[in-house]
């Protein structure tokens, strides 16, 4: 997508100009006061890049007219158009973008309209599903609220360059819908439109959707090596490397492994609002934050609400592998460390230890504040901390950072409660 848009960047410069050249020098006024082309004289015009006409859809702008492309190739030379009405004017185009009669604004709309006419960014929405599409214009994550305004409680959070379907616009918020999350969002920091359609075509990425009830992760390529997880219907999973021989090299919360191609599907998709409850606290906390827990309870203490709270600062921060920072970036160990850190507790570094803290307990006991561990083949691949709603919040991989994800993406080797 990016090096779609970075071709039409490219071009769409001169031949903007070049369309705009044409309306302004290119038409002869009739006896009836209607326009028309001039002579259909071959004129030519230097071409100062490197770009295929069919890669940005000149000529079904040119109605009639022959490019071509082997002479577009080159990085400089001369283009022909023949039988397009274009005058010898329009070899002056670079002194008419210079003018001043053609305010920015003016040459925003002509980039514009050139895109839209040659569909290099299209009209209509770019992502499947949507009508009047909206992009989060935030590198970290939205909030979106239960009414239109700060004070309305949090219901979602929207990852960077997030779609949701625009509803309708109220005090300067606009009502959305992404995912499961309806609510309200700041108009100022989303995006709509022509420009939301360029972020759409920016930055939607390939991935692979589950379409089986249980897919394999193997180590290798093949069903004679050891399967390393497992992971559920619907899952999103990063390409790593593109099908070879029926396998795609994936990574789902950093463990890279092959998924047979024959169960699951490649989409470009954008994020959608991930459905964020609160945290109620069910009784006062009154222990000193520690690792003894002979008081275990069910109930979730202050402490805990705290913690997740304090953890949802960090949503979008980057993964770094052995790094030890909530801002610059830090691995899923690194992360829950640091997090619980903070409230007084002291957690290892190394996924794998966290097997010998607290306390085991049932997966189907699990409260707000736990910590579920996941396992990649014989060993604790992965630690995360459970936030409710059958969510974690963790850090996930190099491309996704410190986000929310679905707990049971695949089934928890065990869970640990560190907090009384």
């Amino acid at each position: 997508m990016k090096k779609r848009l970075l071709m039409a960047g490219i071009a769409v410069g001169a031949l903007a100009v070049l369309l705009l050249a044409a309306n302004k020098f290119g038409k002869k006024e009739n006896n009836d006061g209607s326009n028309e082309s001039e002579s259909n004289e071959e004129i030519q015009v230097e071409y100062t890049g490197k770009l295929s006409a069919s890669q940005v859809g000149f000529a079904d702008v040119l109605e009639n007219g022959i490019i071509n492309d082997e002479v577009l190739n080159k990085p400089t030379g001369l283009l022909s158009y023949e039988s397009v009405g274009f005058i010898k004017d329009v070899n002056n185009y670079s002194e008419l973008i210079n003018s001043e009669d053609i305010s920015e604004e003016e040459k925003k709309d002509m980039v514009q309209n050139l895109d839209e006419t040659t569909g290099e960014v299209p009209k209509d929405s770019v992502v499947s599903g949507y009508t009047n599409l909206g992009i989060s214009n935030a590198y970290e994550y939205l909030n979106v609220r239960k009414g239109p305004s700060l004070d309305d409680k949090i219901i979602g959070k929207m990852p960077g360059y997030c779609a949701c379907e625009i509803l309708g616009e109220e005090n300067g918020w606009y009502k959305i819908k992404s995912g499961k999350v309806e609510g309200y969002v700041y108009a100022e920091l989303m995006v709509t439109g022509y420009d939301a359609n360029v972020l759409a075509m920016e930055y939607m990425e390939e991935k692979l959707v589950v379409t089986t009830d249980v897919l394999n992760v193997r180590e290798q390529p093949n069903t004679n090596c050891d399967v390393d997880t497992q992971v559920s219907n619907g899952e999103l999973l990063e390409i790593v490397e593109d099908e070879v021989d029926g396998w795609y090299k994936i990574n789902i919360n950093n463990l890279v492994g092959y998924v047979s191609a024959e169960f699951v599907e490649k989409r470009n998709i954008l994020p959608t609002a991930i459905e964020v409850k609160e945290v109620i606290v069910t009784k006062p906390n009154v222990n000193v934050p520690s690792i003894d827990t002979s008081q275990l309870s069910d109930e979730v203490s202050q402490t805990a609400v705290d913690l997740i709270n304090y953890a949802m600062q960090f949503l979008g921060n980057p993964y770094v592998s052995g790094g030890n920072s909530l801002t610059n970036g830090t691995d899923c160990s690194g992360f829950t460390k640091l997090i619980f850190a903070h409230f007084g507790y002291d957690l290892p570094r190394s996924s794998g230890d966290y097997l010998y803290v607290g306390t085991q307990i049932p997966l189907n006991k699990i409260k707000p504040g736990d910590l579920l561990l996941y396992k990649y083949g014989s060993r604790i691949g992965h630690v995360a901390i459970y936030i409710g709603n059958n969510q974690i919040i963790h850090a996930s991989t190099p491309r996704s950072g410190i986000t929310i994800s679905n707990a049971y993406y695949t089934r928890p080797y065990c869970a640990v409660r560190v907090i009384p």
